[in-house]
């Protein structure tokens, strides 16, 4: 009788611990797949960056080119320049708020 009674205990501790394990894997499931997830959105977000990097720095050069060819080209620069801020801002509000989290 005594037996039995231990055994019943066994298996019902047995199957709760398997129900646990069971949850305890999708849990790792899930959190490597929000993982992977992460990676590839921080991957583009590096390619997007760079992308900007590369924008921004043709803009500086043509800036650069416009400042070299002389004294007519003022109110040009001034708008040029003046378009490179804004953009700059506008820039960073977007990234952080991608960064935030909010759709």
């Amino acid at each position: 009788m005594e037996h039995d009674l231990l055994e019943r205990e066994n298996r019902q501790r047995s199957e709760a611990l398997a129900g646990k394990m069971g949850r305890l894997k999708d849990i790792a499931i899930d959190l490597h797949m929000e993982t992977l997830d992460q990676n590839t959105h921080l991957g583009n977000m590096g390619n997007d960056f760079d992308s900007t990097e590369g924008l921004l720095s043709g803009s500086v050069k043509r800036i650069g080119h416009m400042v070299s060819s002389g004294k007519g080209n003022r109110k040009l620069i001034c708008y040029m320049v003046s378009l490179a801020v804004i953009m700059f801002f506008i820039i960073m509000f977007i990234a952080k708020f991608s960064s935030s989290g909010n759709p």
